[in-house]
C-alpha cells in the first residue's frame, strides 16, 4: 500500500484564519424599538423615562450594537442618547447589527497585525469558520495581505479559489 502524503501540510502555503483573531467579549444587541410606542413612535418624554429606568450595568464590559428592528423613523439623537447611557459600562458601542459590530472590531484589529509572516508566500484566507466572521473582515484582510503575499486564495486548501497573484 502506498503511503498517503499530505501535500497541503508539506506546502509553503500559509493559512490566514480570521477566526484566530476573533475579538473576545460578550456581544449584545440593544433594540430601541422596545422603548417606542408600539415599536414605531418615539415619544421623547416616555423614551427618556425608559432609558432612565433601564439597568445599564448589565452591559458591563460588553460589546454592544444599537439598532431599531422596526421600520420606525427614529431621530439620530435617540441612538446617541442610548450610547451615552451605555458609555460608562460597555467596552465598545456601535450603531447597527451584531455583524456591523464584528466588522468594526475587525477593522480596528486587522491593521495591527504583523503581516511580514506572509511576505512573498502563497496565502489562503480560510473561508469556513464556526464564529460569525463578517464579509467586511475578509475584504479588509485581503487588502492588508495583497501588498505582501505572493498569491492569495480563498476557501480551504483542498478547494481554494485564486484571488490574486503577483506579476513576475
Amino acid at each position: 500500500m502506498e503511503e498517503i502524503i499530505n501535500k497541503v501540510a508539506n506546502s509553503v502555503l500559509e493559512v490566514f484564519d480570521l477566526e484566530d483573531y476573533y475579538p473576545k467579549g460578550v456581544r449584545t444587541q440593544i433594540d430601541i424599538a422596545q422603548w417606542l410606542l408600539e415599536g414605531f413612535l418615539l415619544r421623547e418624554k416616555d423614551f427618556r423615562e425608559h432609558l432612565k429606568n433601564h439597568d445599564w450595568a448589565q452591559y458591563q464590559d460588553q460589546l454592544v450594537a444599537i439598532n431599531c428592528s422596526t421600520d420606525a423613523i427614529v431621530p439620530a439623537w435617540a441612538s446617541i442618547l442610548v450610547a451615552i447611557q451605555l458609555a460608562p459600562f460597555a467596552k465598545k458601542i456601535v450603531n447597527g447589527s451584531l455583524e456591523d459590530l464584528d466588522a468594526v472590531l475587525y477593522e480596528e484589529l486587522l491593521p495591527k497585525i504583523d503581516y511580514s509572516l506572509y511576505e512573498n508566500k502563497p496565502v489562503i484566507i480560510k473561508g469556513c469558520s464556526r464564529k460569525p466572521v463578517p464579509m467586511r473582515a475578509y475584504i479588509v484582510a485581503a487588502t492588508f495581505l495583497q501588498p505582501v503575499a505572493r498569491s492569495i486564495m480563498y476557501g480551504e486548501a483542498c478547494s481554494a479559489v485564486p484571488l490574486f497573484k503577483t506579476k513576475k
